[in-house]
C-alpha cells in the first residue's frame, strides 16, 4: 500500500468538552504521510478525545479540523473513512468470525462486504493478511486466537482499508514486550510506504525507539511536540508524569514518583 504524497491532516486551536469539563484545550498539531507520530501522557490527559475529535467522531467546542486543506466535517463519513483508517482503543468482537472475514472489513468503505469482495478489495485484503504475518491463520476463528494474534488482525484490518493516514489508540495494551515491538513495527512498516501514522501509547520507551515525533499532553493541553532528541527528557518525563526517571539513549527507566 502507497499512500499518495504530501497528505496531512491539520488540526487548529482544538477545544473539546464534555459538559462544563474541558478535556482538550486549544490544540494544535499536524500529521503527514510518511511520518509517525506518538502522542505521550497520563491518563485523562486528552489524548483519545483529541483523537476521536480529529476523527470528527467528537464534535469540538471550537476550533479545526483540515485534510488536505478541506474542512473535515465537510467529507461524507465514507469519504473519511476511505482517507483515514481508525484502530480505536475497544475492539470489541461480536461474532467468532473468521481472520480474513474481519480484515475484509477495512473494505467496508469502498462498498464490498466479507464474501463478495471486488477483485481490488481482494487484494487489499490478501496484502494486508500477509503484511500482518496472518495468511497460515486467514481461515481461523477470531476466538481462537492468542492476544497477540488478535493485535494483528485488527491492524490487518486498519491497514486493508488502504487509507492514506492511520489514526491508533493504544494498539499494544495487554501485550507482551516483544509482541509490542511487532505491532509498532507492523506500523512502522506503513509508514515506510507512505502512509501518515498517529498513535496513542503509554509506554516511553517503545515511543522513543518509533517515533520521528513525540506529542506530549497534560491536562488537555499539548505541552511538546518534536522529535524525540529533542521532547524526551528526565525534566519532560518528570513535568509530564510525575515520575523521576534515568533515560540513556532510548532507554527509560522509571525511578519513582516525586
Amino acid at each position: 500500500m502507497i499512500a499518495e504524497p504530501n497528505i496531512e491532516l491539520a488540526v487548529e486551536d482544538l477545544c473539546v468538552r464534555a459538559g462544563d469539563v474541558l478535556l482538550v484545550d486549544r490544540a494544535s498539531l499536524r500529521l503527514r504521510s510518511g511520518e509517525l507520530a506518538v502522542m505521550l501522557g497520563p491518563n485523562g490527559a486528552g489524548k483519545t478525545s483529541l483523537l476521536r475529535a480529529a476523527l470528527g467522531l467528537m464534535a469540538p467546542a471550537s476550533g479545526t479540523v483540515r485534510l488536505q486543506g478541506g474542512l473535515l466535517s465537510s467529507l461524507t463519513p465514507t469519504e473519511r473513512a476511505r482517507q483515514i483508517s481508525y484502530l480505536p482503543q475497544q475492539r470489541p468482537l461480536v461474532w467468532p468470525s473468521p481472520v480474513r472475514d474481519i480484515v475484509s472489513l477495512g473494505r467496508f468503505a469502498w462498498g464490498c462486504a466479507p464474501g463478495r469482495l471486488a477483485e481490488e478489495d481482494r487484494r487489499a485484503v490478501e496484502g494486508a493478511l500477509a503484511a500482518c504475518d496472518l495468511l497460515d491463520l486467514a481461515d481461523r476463528a477470531a476466538d481462537t486466537l492468542s492476544g497477540g494474534e488478535l493485535a494483528r488482525v485488527h491492524c490487518a484490518r486498519a491497514f486493508a482499508t488502504g487509507a492514506q493516514l492511520l489514526l491508533v489508540d493504544e494498539p499494544v495494551t495487554s501485550l507482551d514486550p516483544r509482541r509490542r515491538f511487532q505491532i509498532m513495527e507492523l506500523i512502522r512498516s506503513q509508514v515506510r510506504a507512505g502512509v501518515g501514522a498517529f498513535v496513542v501509547l503509554h509506554d516511553v520507551a517503545l515511543a522513543a525507539r518509533f517515533a520521528d515525533r513525540l506529542i506530549w499532553m497534560k491536562n488537555g493541553r499539548i505541552v511538546a511536540d518534536g522529535p524525540p532528541s529533542a521532547t524526551l527528557s528526565e525534566e519532560r518525563l518528570a513535568d509530564v508524569y510525575g515520575m523521576r526517571c534515568r533515560i540513556e539513549g532510548v532507554r527509560v527507566e522509571m525511578v519513582a514518583p516525586l
